[in-house]
């Protein structure tokens, strides 16, 4: 990428590039581009995109997306169902089933029951975002040996990143008092950051730099904090920040009076519907649409997890192995037809691989009273 002096913080993140053409906004022929007349064709599309990146078969893919469908609605079911004996669930792709873990016995018959397999465990959902945010309210004192912590809900606890050694990231836990039974170290290579912001024919911010628009919600779409402060402006389409918030979170809402469509751009001539934001189980294949690298896939692998940004920590990402660079930041990321989250930034690259996090979709509509645009 070519070099430039970096106005604010905001611009070394998961470059802002990907948002125009990623939603496919119906803006005129500045993002023709997206094909935002054409039909939506999120099956064949996401099912094209999960065999290249995930090295599946076309039969494969089709049944995966129809397991982790079943899986999806499950879990919501189960989450209400159980309360606070729920302890976290993810797909199991292999067997295409839901593994459920849950704190007592009685609950595996609840879980039989919506056809999914239950693992007991100490430690209940609460009970590891209680340990989350022990760290997260110590996040200013974390080493920067330390990339990140997420929940892992396989293991039933919440794992701790570092670089070199483990004792640094074994004083920081015992500093924040967390348990130490709950935690477990993991050696990694990872330097998360918000790539940079890249110029380029997406929506601009300031006349200046570029950014991927998430997801169409009324008056507006939404995208990443980190791309604009509040009261930034945006070109093509024309609009502001109505809201911000980065570092802690990386969400905002820009409010354009132009159109926006439910859809996002598929990167093949089309687009891909648009129908809810229902949270998928982790485990699940995830895939992302930016200006940068187009639409690129991966699997779910937390989703309470917080990354050590240079600008700050953002906690209660979606941590995934899907790729992205510079100018995909902002965009958005689906699994199936339901909206998941808006890309915030990562380590590696699409050439070698990588980790890619996104802030939630919800939490950025419950932010800012938003209602999200379905097809």
């Amino acid at each position: 990428m070519a070099s430039r002096q970096r106005p604010t913080p905001r611009s070394v993140l998961f470059g802002a590039a990907a948002a125009t053409a990623t939603m496919a906004l119906a803006l005129g022929p500045q993002v023709a581009s997206a094909a935002p007349d054409r039909p939506a064709v999120p099956d064949t599309t996401m099912q094209s995109a999960m065999e290249r990146d995930l090295g599946l078969s076309t039969s494969q893919s089709s049944a995966r997306l129809a397991a982790e469908k079943r899986a999806a609605a499950s879990e919501s079911s189960l989450r209400d169902e159980l309360g606070v004996r729920f302890a976290g669930a993810w797909f199991d792709a292999d067997a295409g089933r839901l593994q459920v873990a849950v704190t007592d016995s009685a609950s595996a018959s609840t879980v039989r029951s919506e056809g999914a397999d239950a693992q007991k465990v100490t430690r209940s959902e609460a009970d590891l975002d209680a340990v989350m945010k022990r760290l997260d309210a110590q996040h200013a004192n974390a080493p920067t040996t330390i990339p990140g912590w997420f929940v892992d809900v396989e293991s039933n606890r919440v794992v701790v990143q570092h670089r070199g050694s483990a004792a640094e990231a074994k004083a920081f836990v015992k500093e924040a008092g967390a348990p130490s039974a709950a935690i477990s170290y993991e050696a990694s290579r990872e330097q998360p950051q918000p790539l940079d912001v890249v110029g380029g024919n997406a929506y601009f911010i300031n006349n200046a730099f570029r950014c991927s628009v998430g997801f169409a919600v009324n008056g507006g779409f939404i995208t990443a904090g980190h791309c604009g402060a509040q009261g930034a402006t945006t070109t093509t389409p024309t609009g502001s920040f109505a809201g911000s918030s980065f570092p802690g979170n990386d969400y905002a809402f820009v409010r354009t009076s132009e159109t926006t469509r439910a859809v996002v751009n598929n990167y093949s001539g089309g687009t891909v519907a648009v129908r809810g934001s229902s949270s998928a189980p982790i485990g699940s294949s995830i895939c992302r649409s930016g200006s940068t690298t187009g639409w690129r896939c991966g699997t779910i692998q937390a989703r309470n997890s917080t990354v050590n940004y240079a600008e700050g920590s953002v906690s209660g990402l979606i941590r995934t192995t899907a790729c992205a660079e510079g100018g995909d930041s902002g965009g958005s990321a689906l699994s199936g037809n339901q909206a998941q989250g808006v890309t915030s930034g990562g380590s590696g690259n699409c050439t070698v691989g990588g980790t890619t996090y996104f802030q939630p979709v919800g939490e950025i509509l419950n932010a800012y009273g938003l209602t999200l645009k379905t097809s």
